[in-house]
This record gives structure tokens, C-alpha cells and sequence, in this order.
């Protein structure tokens, strides 16, 4: 077997069978306009463009109704399945295992032998947990995403099918390694309470999947939370969706469902991207082998059908739990105060108590950059970037032309979260998306990326600064002289550059297509598996210690910080920040289609720059301006903005000579 960057690390695991190694205006700024329409499910009021979330949450009468579906159908189908509920913040419900159901699952082997998270064995549960997160995070009330959405949009082609080849890959493509178990800003499970314990975001066991097996849960229009089942072992993807799957897991998790779908006319099917219709569920109400209305009520069932199971760091089993209300304090997510936030419709990250955990502040690197960001310039651009937002047309929203709603983060050169501001119905993924972006802009665009990622004790990731300043080719790459968006950043980790064309080498920053898979992207994975692998190692008891709140093994920027400190993203939607020429940090914004985050965290930084002393990169040394790669040679891209993308404008190339 050829090992990965993290073997060593993994070595822990492997004792418990983790076995793998590792020219238009700047329209929707700061204008009066009319106010867009409203779209999106059912909601308790409204807020500038906003629908606020409706006050649902799950019961644990719920919970118990959603799981005896759940067993139901899997008892029907002769297939044990280990079954997790959890709330729209990702808090965990219930972990249900079936009598015989498998106790691990094995995330897909790679195509050239194990590299990263290819082959890594795994607690099913934990696989569960990561269905049903990802089911209530990358939904909201104007769209409903499932694990199988997700598989869409993450690989090296869309839509992924053989007749795909050549095509581009997917526009969340790398999204999986988000809301990681290392990241920062993601919230732990705290077994002793208190006015923090269910506050979320909560973190994910294996960042976010694409295996099949995981939908959103809905009452009144509202999403709730998440359903994610693991049976058969296979913790993987759908690489061919020119066909229908009769998926086991996917089947008993739609039974799961029942009563709590999502609305027909949000699921994923009715958003099209790039002119092709996404996937929401193969299974059907057709395909299911017994009705969910007859499943045996949860206190009912009999002897020997299973129990609910603890899980370290997740769920101390033993009761089914209610879930939070979203958008209510104790979810850690609210309608900011205007002393808060003053632009109508932000929502924040609190901590339980009251008090917003990321509010505008200082930079914190004045030693590097000489003048740092200050709080007011962060309130500055947040409240640009937000503008931007809710007149900007959603892409993946329904109805059609509901205002988009995204995560908005600021971060400094070193990686420190300097604000973050949310609208009211953003999906929850973004909101961690949003501050790697920020960070891997900031982090690619400095004086420091070489010599960080060259002070990384992995010889694996290491090797990626040789890549790099081969392809360039420059042996000066990575040391500030180049602004890089994150778009640039997915141009150079794509498994084909120029993206897509099949029989093309893959971009420096990517595993080539011979190894690569969704669980080994290249850079992005190789940074987090260490923490991966001691992670697992804890939740499977082998392991008293858990993972850091701190991904990547990078060297500190300041004491306890590090540049990537919840990982690296590559899908677009970020912009390093400058001052007269000297990167200052980075804005990331995550949530809508990817054409729009790109567009709401460059706008909103072109329009900041007419109130404060920041702005874009000079267009003399941004990415775009580099033709690089094999012949024929390509540019590479650094911003691409949305045609006509507002609601209340007809302005049209809103990016050009910004």
C-alpha cells in the first residue's frame, strides 16, 4: 500500500482498523432601493429583504416518529442501519443501531492506492452523523439539499456521469472538507450543559458527505434539522448519475422522512445550475417497501430491535433530545440588535449567553502589515459585502428571484476571525465555508504561504510549494507577489488543468486524477488528515485526547493561531483585502451559487473602499494577470461575477474595472 502524507498520524487509528494512510455600476451597494421580494418557506416576521426562519423545532416525539420510520423500512429491506438524527444546527438528537446493523463503515478505497481519508475505516456512526448534518446544512427554507445533491456538486466533473468527461468540475467541489471535527469555529459537544451546550454550529466526524443516505427534516416549510443512514459500509458517492440508484440507505432515510420532508418545490431537483437540473432523492415513495404511516410507534418496539447508542463526542445516548429553535439564542444563532449589526436582517454567532462571538475588531498582525484592519473597517465591509447580498438574485433559492443569503467572515493575515454576519435563512455550511475562504485567500496571497506550508512536518504537504513553483514556473511563488481569489485557488487544485479536460495533468495544488478521489483532493486533504486520524481515534475510544480545535499542522502565526486554522477551501467566494498595496486579510461569503459568492466579497470590497482605506487587489498583480500550465497555456481566473445578477437594477457587468 502506498502511504499518505499522514501515516504516522494515522498509525493511531490503525490500531482500531483505521487502516489508510494518509462595465456595469456597483449596483447593490450602499443605494436606497426598493425592497427585494421575499421567498422561502414559512417565517415569523420580516427583516430588510428578509423572511425570518419560522420558530420549529424538532420534539423528541419527533425524533421518535422519525426514527421508528426509519427502522421500519430498514427492517423491511433486511438491511441493519445505524440512523442519526440531528437539528439544523447540528446538534445530535439520536444515534439509533439496529440489532446487526455493521458498527463501521469504509470510506471508498482510492483509484491508486490510499492516500488521505481513501480506505480509512470508520464508526458508522460517525458516518451517520455526517449524512444528517450535511442534510441540515447545506438546506434552508428556499432549498433542500440531500447527501446525493451533495455528491453532485463535489467531483471532478458535472454532472458526474462517463459521458461527463471534459466537463468542468462540480461548483462546490472540496465543500466536503468543511465544518471539519478540528475546525475553530465549529462548536463541541458538551455532555456537562449549560448555556453553551447546544449552541452550534456544531461539528461534523467526517466534515460533510456524499454518500447517499442523507435528507433534511422540514415542519411547516421550516427546516429542523437532518436524517443520515449508514448500512452498508460503503461510505462513498454516486460517480454516474445517468442512471437510478435503488440505494438501501437512501430508501430507508426518505421513510425517515415522512412528515417532516422537504417542500416539493424547494428540493434540489427544481434548481438548475449551469442548465442542468441537480438531484435531490433516487428514492421515491414508490420504491419504498412498507408505508411509513404503519412503522411500529418508537416506545413500541420490540425486544431486540436495537438501542441508542452513545457517541464519544457527539451524544451521550441513552434519550432522545429535542432541538434547538434556529434563529433563537440557544441555537447560537440570532437576529443581530442594531447596535450589533446595522443593516436590517443580520443574524450573528452567540455563544448561549447573549454576547455575538465574532463582533467587528481589530486585526491583530500590525507587526506584519504595519497598519492592521480596524473594527471599523471590518463593520465597513461587512456591512458593503451584506448590501451586495440582499439585492442580488439567488441561484439555488426557490421561488425564483428570492434575495440570495450567504456567510459573511473577515479574517487578518493571521487567520484571526475579525467578524462574521449571516443572513437570516443562510445555510448552516457556509457559515464555517465562509471563514476558509477568507483564510485560504489571505493565507495564499502572503509573504508567508511557502514558508508555512514548507515549516508543515509533512514531506506530503511540503511538496506542494515544488508544485507550484514548477507549474508557475517561479521559484519566488507564494510569497505575496501574487493576489490569488479563491477561484484562482480552485484553478490550480482541480485534478485537470485546465479544468475538466479530460488527459490534462492536474493543477499543482491537486492530487493527479490517478489518485485522486473526494476524500484526497490533494493540498486541501493532506493539510486536516492528521487531525482526521486523531479524531477518529478519540471517538473510538483509542484516544483520550481529542483533535485541537486547530486544523493543519502549520506553524503558528501567533501563539495558538495558525493561518488555516479550521482548513483550506477551493471553490470560489473569497477576496484577500488590501491597504495601498499590503494584504491586510481576506473576506469570504458562502452560501448561493458560487458566481455570487465570488461577486458579494468583491463588490463588497470595491464598495468599502469609497468609506474606508481598504480595498481589492491592484489588478497589476492579481491572478488573472498569470497565463500558466502546459500548452496550450491558460489564465488563470480570479473573480467571475453574474451577469444582470440584482433585483432592483439593470446594471450588468457589475465587477468590470472594479
Amino acid at each position: 500500500m502506498k502511504c499518505g502524507p499522514f501515516g504516522t498520524a494515522l498509525a493511531i487509528a490503525a490500531a482500531l482498523a483505521l487502516a489508510a494512510c494518509g462595465g456595469g455600476g456597483g449596483g447593490g451597494g450602499s443605494q436606497t432601493t426598493a425592497t427585494p421580494p421575499t421567498g422561502g418557506g414559512t417565517g415569523t416576521g420580516t427583516a430588510g429583504a428578509y423572511t425570518l426562519p419560522g420558530a420549529e423545532a424538532l420534539t423528541a416525539a419527533d425524533v421518535q416518529q422519525v426514527l421508528a420510520q426509519a427502522i421500519a423500512e430498514a427492517k423491511a429491506r433486511n438491511t441493519p442501519a445505524v440512523i442519526a438524527v440531528t437539528d439544523r444546527v447540528g446538534n445530535v438528537l439520536a444515534v439509533y443501531s439496529m440489532a446487526g446493523a455493521r458498527a463501521t463503515a469504509t470510506i471508498r478505497p482510492g483509484p491508486g492506492g490510499n492516500l488521505d481519508a481513501q480506505g480509512v475505516v470508520v464508526p458508522a456512526a460517525a458516518a451517520a452523523i455526517a449524512k444528517a448534518i450535511t442534510g441540515a446544512y447545506l438546506s434552508s427554507a428556499g432549498q433542500a439539499f440531500s447527501t446525493r445533491t451533495a455528491s453532485m456538486i463535489v467531483q471532478e466533473h458535472f454532472p458526474p456521469a462517463p459521458a461527463s468527461a471534459n466537463l468542468e468540475s462540480g461548483p462546490l467541489f472540496g465543500v466536503q472538507f468543511s465544518s471539519l471535527p478540528c475546525s475553530d469555529l465549529t462548536q463541541r459537544y458538551n455532555a456537562a450543559g449549560g448555556a453553551s451546550a447546544l449552541i452550534g454550529p456544531k461539528r461534523s466526524p467526517l466534515g460533510l458527505s456524499a454518500d447517499p443516505g442523507g435528507f433534511p427534516l422540514y415542519k411547516n416549510g421550516t427546516l429542523v434539522g437532518g436524517v443520515g443512514v449508514m448500512s452498508d459500509g460503503d461510505y462513498a458517492f454516486d460517480p454516474d448519475v445517468s442512471n437510478i440508484d435503488n440505494d438501501d440507505e437512501e430508501n430507508v432515510a426518505l421513510a425517515a422522512t415522512n412528515g417532516f420532508g422537504a417542500p416539493s418545490n424547494i428540493t434540489a431537483d427544481k434548481v438548475s445550475l449551469g442548465g442542468t437540473n441537480l438531484r435531490y432523492s433516487d428514492a421515491t415513495t414508490a420504491t419504498l417497501k412498507v408505508s411509513p404511516t404503519q412503522a411500529t410507534a418508537f416506545a413500541a418496539l420490540p425486544a431486540g430491535t436495537g438501542g441508542l447508542t452513545a457517541v464519544t463526542g457527539y451524544y451521550a445516548g441513552g434519550a432522545v433530545l429535542a432541538g434547538q429553535v434556529y434563529g433563537q439564542e440557544a441555537s447560537g444563532v440570532r437576529q443581530a440588535t442594531s447596535a450589533e449589526f446595522s443593516v436590517a436582517g443580520g443574524f450573528i454567532l452567540t455563544d448561549g449567553s447573549g454576547n455575538n462571538r465574532y463582533p467587528p475588531r481589530a486585526g491583530t498582525d500590525a507587526a506584519e502589515v504595519g497598519q492592521a484592519l480596524s473594527a471599523a473597517e471590518v463593520q465597513a465591509l461587512l456591512e458593503e459585502a451584506f448590501k451586495v447580498m440582499q439585492h442580488a438574485r439567488g441561484a439555488i433559492r426557490q421561488p425564483v428571484n428570492s434575495p440570495a443569503q450567504m456567510s459573511i467572515a473577515v479574517v487578518d493575515t493571521r487567520g484571526v476571525i475579525l467578524g462574521v454576519v449571516r443572513a437570516p435563512d443562510a445555510s448552516v455550511f457556509g457559515t464555517d465555508v465562509s471563514v476558509q475562504k477568507a483564510r485560504t485567500v489571505s493565507f495564499m496571497s502572503s509573504p508567508s504561504a511557502a514558508s508555512d506550508l514548507s515549516n508543515n512536518p509533512s514531506a506530503d504537504v511540503k511538496s506542494f510549494v515544488g508544485n507550484v513553483r514548477s507549474f508557475f514556473p517561479d521559484p519566488n511563488a507564494l510569497t505575496g507577489k501574487t493576489a490569488f481569489g479563491n477561484r484562482s485557488i480552485g484553478n490550480l487544485a482541480r485534478p485537470f488543468f485546465p479544468d475538466g479536460q479530460q488527459g490534462r495533468p492536474n493543477g499543482p495544488l491537486s492530487r493527479p486524477i490517478s489518485q485522486w478521489s473526494i476524500f484526497s483532493t490533494g493540498l486541501q486533504s493532506a493539510l486536516i488528515i492528521g487531525n482526521l486520524g486523531q479524531h477518529l481515534a478519540f471517538v473510538t475510544g483509542q484516544s483520550a485526547t481529542d483533535t485541537a480545535p486547530r486544523c493543519t499542522a502549520l506553524p503558528d502565526a501567533a501563539p495558538g493561531q495558525n493561518r488555516l486554522q479550521n482548513g483550506l477551501q477551493i471553490f470560489p467566494g473569497g477576496m484577500p483585502i488590501y491597504r495601498s498595496g499590503k494584504l491586510v486579510g481576506g473576506i469570504g461569503v458562502s452560501g448561493d451559487g458560487i458566481d455570487q459568492d465570488d461577486m458579494v466579497s468583491f463588490l463588497g470590497l470595491a464598495n468599502a473602499s469609497s468609506r474606508v482605506g481598504i480595498g481589492n487587489a491592484d489588478p497589476a498583480i492579481r491572478a488573472d494577470q498569470l497565463v500558466v500550465g502546459p500548452s496550450p497555456a491558460q489564465r488563470l481566473l480570479y473573480v467571475n461575477c453574474p451577469f444582470a445578477p440584482f433585483l432592483d437594477t439593470s446594471d450588468q457587468n457589475v465587477c468590470q474595472g472594479k
